[in-house]
This record gives structure tokens, sequence and C-alpha cells, in this order.
């Protein structure tokens, strides 16, 4: 069961300087955004101390594999330097302190604020958009920088696939493996991801063209046909660029740390995961960034297989025990108490269990149990967990 074999992968800090990737857009969020009152405001949220966050919109963003691409939305920590005062009047700019990173993984439906709200049925749950989530996990971990890896293809503009994470069917039911590639895939592309918004972003001398190239490329977007969902009319949400605004450090893997969120159908890229950490392990610079995931949010995952929503081998759970990572689980009645999905909790409590068995720091809460099972209270874990 434990038998594959990946290529060495070079380490993160090393490739940086050799990649260039193309970018949809680059700006301040204006898109319709939820806070956690459920209201909707302009724009993304600022950071506590007042400064304005950016939304970064990353197309074909590559992995190990060229042609595995995903496209990437950033919400960046919004903190300047920090200066330190110096005899004489003068300061000096402190180094910046070592970043953390969120990686979410969304569920159906979920996509650009564009294209769900003209979409006939997914408009209703606009409030879930990916941008608005992301404005709700800056809040959730404020001072970390927000990463929403979007699936690689939505059946029927509904059903999220992540196929280049796990093998999946035509409605992006997961069949898991040990040698798929996930763990290098997701390593490979933040890479890419970090050397697209450190290389070329943030060079305040190319911010003008880099503007205009964004609104050309969101243009031909737009106007081509895209296996992510439908069409939508309106600008992107992402589309103005202020380079006032740059008041953020870039991001950096230096000394960073990650937690890893899976919503819903995203879960399933959090249980490849599992099945391929022994052998990902054997990769010294997969190690290394295993050893800085810090954390993992399972929230209320689901998807259309009669099982393996939530992994439940000894053998597979006893591994991912021994990384120390703590584990924080959030389920609704809509998916655990489905009485004809009866196995998906099952499988949760087993998951905990076993897990707790082995040691593992894990919590587990259920949340809205006096209301009935809904998708909205589904979609409202996000305010909660």
């Amino acid at each position: 069961m434990w038998s594959f074999g990946l290529l060495r992968s070079p380490p993160l800090l090393l490739l940086l300087p050799q990649l260039g990737i193309g970018i949809i857009a680059a700006s301040r969020c204006h898109a319709g955004t939820m806070n956690l009152g459920g209201s909707t405001s302009a724009r993304c949220s600022p950071s506590a101390e007042g400064r304005r966050r950016h939304c970064l919109r990353l197309s074909t963003v590559p992995g190990a594999d060229p042609q595995r691409t995903n496209e990437l939305l950033l919400l960046a920590a919004a903190e300047g330097p920090e200066l330190r005062d110096l005899p004489g009047d003068r300061t000096e700019e402190l180094p910046p302190p070592p970043q953390h990173h969120v990686l979410y993984l969304p569920g159906d439906v979920q996509n650009y604020h564009e294209i769900m709200t003209h979409h006939p049925e997914n408009y209703q749950w606009e409030n879930w958009s990916l941008e608005n989530v992301a404005t709700i996990l800056a809040q959730r971990f404020p001072n970390s920088y927000i990463w929403v890896i979007k699936c690689s293809r939505m059946h029927l503009h509904k059903f999220s696939c992540y196929d280049n994470f796990v093998k999946s069917n035509m409605f992006g039911a997961p069949e898991h493996s040990t040698d798929f590639g996930a763990f290098k895939h997701l390593y490979m592309l933040l890479v890419n991801a970090f050397n697209l918004s450190q290389n070329s972003l943030l060079s305040k001398k190319n911010v003008k063209d880099l503007n205009k190239d964004s609104k050309a490329s969101n243009y031909r977007s737009s106007s081509s046909h895209t296996t992510n969902g439908c069409q939508g009319e309106k600008e992107s949400p992402c589309e103005n660029f202020d380079e006032s605004a740059m008041t953020f450090y870039p991001p950096s893997l230096k000394g960073a740390s990650f937690t890893l969120i899976g919503f819903s159908k995203g879960c399933v890229v959090l249980n490849q995961l599992l099945f391929e950490l022994k052998e990902a392990k054997k990769d010294k610079n997969i190690d290394a960034f295993i050893d800085s995931i810090k954390t993992m949010y399972w929230l209320d995952g689901g998807h259309s297989g009669g099982s393996n929503t939530w992994i439940t081998y000894p053998e597979v759970l006893k591994e991912f025990a021994q990384t120390g990572i703590i584990v924080h689980t959030h389920v609704t009645p809509y998916q655990v108490r489905d009485p004809m999905r009866s196995w998906i909790g099952k499988e949760h409590k087993k998951f905990v269990q076993i897990l707790r068995d082995f040691g593992m720091q894990v919590t587990s809460q259920i949340h809205f149990v006096k209301e009935a099972p809904s998708i909205e209270n589904h979609f409202r874990v996000h305010e909660v967990f």
C-alpha cells in the first residue's frame, strides 16, 4: 500500500527566481464581501492595524506537472515594515517576522463572486464566494496570508473536482491512492505562486504595466471558455490595483508556517494528503514542508461517493499522528446526521477516535445541532469554526 516514488524536489527558495507565471488580476477586492454578521460590504476587510488588504487572482499556476494547473486567490496580510528608533532621530526597518499562510480548499458551487451572481442557481450562495470566504478567513486568521486554491474542474458549474490532487469521477468523488502526487503538486503550486507574487506583482516599477496586462488578461479570460464555471458578465472583483495600498511584505517561505483548511468537497484533498504522507516524507524538501504545517481543519467534509468521506484506515492515521499536526473537525447535521448518508457520521466519529487513540491532538465540534439540517448552515460553519 505504501509503494510509490516521488521525484526529488528542489528547495522552495532556490526555485523562486527561475519561474514566471501568468496573472489574471492584482488589486484591492471590491466584490460584495460578507462580514461575520452576514451583511455585505464594498471591499475586503482591513487588518487589525487598519491597513487595506490586497486581493491577488493568479491564473494557471502549475504544480509539479506543467499540465496540472490551478487558479489561486491570495488575500495578503496587510503588514507594513516595522521601524526601530535609532539615535539622532533615525530609524531602521526591522526584518519581517516569519509568515503564516492559510491554504483553503473550497467545496461545491463556490466560485468567483461575479460568476456565482450570474448563475441561475448558485447566486443564492454568493455570500460564500471565493472572495468572501477569503475575507472571513482573514478575520479568523489575522496577519496571515490567505490562499484559496480553486479546483481545476467544475462539473455542470456546480460540482468541484480536484483532479490535480486526487483521481476523481465525473462529479468529483475521489478514488484515493498512495501515489497520485498530491503533496508534490501542492508543494510546487506554492513554489510557483510565491514566485509570482514575489518577483512580478511587488515590483513597484512595473505596477502600471502589470495593471494594464491584468485588465487585458481579465478581458481575454472572461471572453473565453473555462472549465471552472459559467461565464460572468461583470468585471472581475479584483481589477483596479492601487499602488498606494502596497503596505505588505511579499509572501516569503523562510520560516513560514501553514494551516490547511478543507471545506465540504475540499476535504478530499486533505484526505489524499494523508494517504501519501509516508512516501512524501522521503523527499527532504516536501518533508520540510510537512513539518511547517501546524494545523489542519476539516470543515463539514462530504462528497457524492459512498465511503471515505473521512479516512478511517489505522495505518494511514498512525502515520498522520506522528506528524504532530493539530487537527480540528467542525461538522453540521447536514453532513453527519443525514439518514441517507449515514456512513458520514460514523466515519467522522471513527476518524476522531482513532487519531485520539494514537495520541494526536484533536478537537471535534458539531454546530447548529438544534436547527434543521440545511445547506445554509453547512456554509455557515465558516463563521463559527
